[in-house]
């Protein structure tokens, strides 16, 4: 059974906040899914299906959510595979309408990442699990990680830091149109360059920004979903692949992305010049790079040559992270949710100065974890009714 085509996303929400010190996680969930459901013009008893990572309140993150949301759903996916979640709880929904189990899911995130003083990516990430058995003890960090898939990079095929700096130019450029952005003032490739080494070959201006933040999505069957307020935003296609290190060295510049991508374009049965724009995980400038490499978007080793000369930009021939993604706009810890959200307002036309022009179809990505050790990877291809 293939459920493509028959769901779609309904009502999608981003909270305005990036600083919110004076809210709990909580609340900004419960902002969130107000926000969605208004969106979508439905009410918190429709909903019988709950999705979400949360951990505020204990173990039993969702429960609590469901708990202060006063919902008593007759589904519930706290699937969590790191920033990739959300993508995936949106292909776990339709999976879950397609099979009777609820009618109307609610997909909610909260963050206060930023005002909690949480570091993101630079502190210590690698923890004491068996797969960092072999780099923890010379205290690798997360960033450091990354760092060493970009230098990978470098070595095999001559990219040169120039061109991940392109990558945060744009991103940049993008959240100076985006009223919401954390980081709106525009800056140059000379800017990345000349910013703070964190990591060699990382600058400071290629890691994401840390910040609070939520959103929130509905999805339900497209059927009904055509009744509602808002035009529907079908999803064609969807995959989801982890990766990691199995027995041996660790594969630099080979990520999830490649399997779930593959398998999201497939259901779609859609080609990679019928994408219209892309939303994908910008923890670094590198992450941006590899994935488009490994969604097939261009081949390995041509990354650096692909998102050179406003290729990614708005304007360009695949603009990515419109809203200024993850280098500019927000990353409270966990991005996937915004890359849904963004695709989703993108394709209703919704997005004003940053509107992607004509677009009709997208491909959103998530990852979740360190490229270089275990990590997930989840894909979805969307289109506008």
């Amino acid at each position: 059974m293939t459920i493509s085509g028959t769901f779609a996303i309904a009502g999608a929400y981003e909270h305005p906040t990036r600083w919110a010190p004076d809210k709990t996680e909580m609340q900004i969930i419960g902002e969130s899914a107000r926000g969605a459901l208004q969106d979508a013009g439905l009410g918190i008893e429709d909903v019988d299906g709950l999705f979400s990572t949360s951990m505020a309140g204990g173990g039993m993150g969702i429960v609590n959510v469901a708990e202060y949301l006063d919902l008593k759903p007759s589904y519930m996916d706290g699937t969590n595979i790191g920033g990739s979640s959300f993508v995936a709880h949106v292909s776990h929904a339709g999976a879950a309408i397609a099979g009777g189990l609820c009618e109307v899911a609610l997909i909610v995130y909260g963050s206060t990442s930023a005002s909690d003083a949480r570091a993101i990516g630079t502190g210590m990430g690698m923890g004491r699990d068996p797969h960092t058995a072999f780099t923890s003890p010379y205290g690798q960090t997360v960033v450091s990680s990354y760092a060493m898939s970009a230098r990978r990079h470098m070595h095999e095929y001559g990219t040169r830091p120039e061109q991940l700096a392109e990558i945060a130019v744009a991103m940049r450029h993008h959240a100076s149109l985006n009223p919401h952005a954390k980081m709106r003032k525009p800056i140059g490739v000379e800017d990345v360059l000349g910013s703070r080494l964190i990591a060699d070959p990382l600058h400071l201006l290629d890691c994401c920004i840390i910040s609070d933040g939520g959103g929130a999505l509905v999805v339900t069957s497209l059927e009904r979903a055509r009744d509602l307020q808002r035009p529907p935003v079908r999803v064609l296609g969807s995959g989801e692949a982890v990766w990691h290190q199995e027995i041996g060295s660790p594969k630099l510049l080979e990520i999830a992305a490649r399997e779930s991508g593959e398998r999201a374009l497939g259901m779609a049965g859609l080609h990679h010049g019928d994408i219209d724009l892309c939303t994908i995980y910008d923890s670094f400038t590198i992450t941006v790079l590899l994935t488009l490499e490994n969604l097939g978007f261009c081949k390995p080793g041509e990354g650096g040559d692909f998102v050179s000369g406003g290729r990614i930009a708005l304007g360009g021939a695949l603009p990515v992270n419109p809203d200024g993604g993850g280098l500019s706009s927000n990353h409270p810890g966990m991005r996937g949710i915004f890359l849904v959200i963004e695709a989703v307002q993108q394709l209703r036309g919704e997005c004003g100065e940053r509107q992607v022009e004509g677009a009709r179809t997208a491909v959103v990505h998530g990852t979740g974890g360190i490229l270089s050790a275990a990590h997930s990877g989840a894909t979805l291809v969307l289109a506008a009714e």
